[in-house]
């Protein structure tokens, strides 16, 4: 890999919840519950917050809808925790244009996406991102899910974007926990790595990522504070323990309806509403039935873990 630039200094670790956008009963943003949903993953003790990715719906939002999500985040947040805006549009220039409205309106960094619908080559790929990095003085997390989008950075592309000096974090949810040790292998410590899967989160961790971004998160805070806080104090027996009860739930953010299932559990947990807007539907019939038991089994054994 050629010698990068100069990168900005990262310091976000821990878990960063994906955090939730919520809707009243006319489906339109609920800023209110939004911001108590946002507080609450504060109290609790995250260590950041991601508003605007796929669980906070991002692409289900209007322009002025997102920039008053992020606008809540930020005064929820007051410096406290780091607030990471997904950046996730349907063009460059769309893109382009959130950017710098997300660091006039405060956020700590973006979570760049590659452009939605469109499947580009590795070029183009290439070119939105530095676009994007252009437009903002602010930090960038690379969001790598090829199953979900179709696309993925590989390791050429990140060896070439190694010269901009704002990327210095991958959100890695690939499904494959050998990106990891590839990732490191070949960029060193250029970029900070974030578990992107629930699912793989405890290999992840353990392979050498600083952080978590999770949708489970907001359902169950402090079991999966528990798991980050264990691997760091390099307690693998208790880790594997809260890993082993938390699985069935982390299954589900690996789903295509990861954002109904993490929205009902949270439901389920008091902590917000299952609401989500179209084209998305709230779950129903034995799926619905199915995360219901999942949720309610864990917490009525979340005690045997002693979160």
């Amino acid at each position: 890999m050629p010698s990068p630039a100069k990168s900005l200094e990262c310091t976000w670790a821990g878990v960063f919840p994906a955090v939730t956008t919520q809707f009243d009963p006319a489906l339109e943003v609920d800023l209110p519950a939004t911001r108590t949903v946002q507080a609450a993953l504060l109290k609790d003790g995250v260590h950041g917050m991601i508003v605007l990715g796929t669980v906070g719906e991002n692409n289900s939002l209007t322009a002025a809808e997102k920039r008053s999500v992020l606008q809540a985040a930020v005064a929820v947040a007051a410096g406290r925790v780091p607030v990471i805006a997904g950046v996730s549009e349907l063009t460059t220039a769309a893109a382009v244009t959130f950017a710098r409205d997300a660091a006039e309106l405060g956020a700590t960094g973006l979570m760049v996406l590659p452009a939605m619908v469109y499947v580009p080559t590795a070029a183009e790929l290439e070119h939105h991102v530095r676009s994007v990095a252009a437009a903002s003085p602010l930090p960038i997390m690379l969001y790598n899910n090829p199953p979900a989008y179709r696309v993925g950075f590989d390791l050429d592309t990140l060896a070439r974007l190694a010269d901009v000096p704002s990327i210095v974090a991958i959100k890695e949810s690939s499904a494959d926990s050998r990106r990891f040790t590839d990732v490191l292998n070949a960029c060193g410590s250029r970029f900070t790595l974030f578990a992107g899967l629930d699912d793989l989160a405890l290999e992840g961790l353990t392979l050498g990522a600083r952080g978590w971004v999770s949708g489970l998160t907001n359902a169950f805070p402090q079991e999966s504070l528990a798991l980050h806080a264990a691997v760091r104090a390099g307690d693998l027996e208790r880790a594997r323990a809260i890993y082993r009860w938390f699985m069935p739930l982390l299954h589900l953010d690996a789903g295509h309806d990861l954002v109904q299932a993490i929205k009902l559990a949270e439901q389920c947990m008091g902590r917000g509403s299952e609401r989500v807007r179209a084209p998305r539907l709230p779950l129903a019939g034995t799926r619905r039935d199915e995360v219901i038991r999942l949720v309610e089994r864990a917490a009525a054994t979340r005690h045997l873990i002693g979160s």
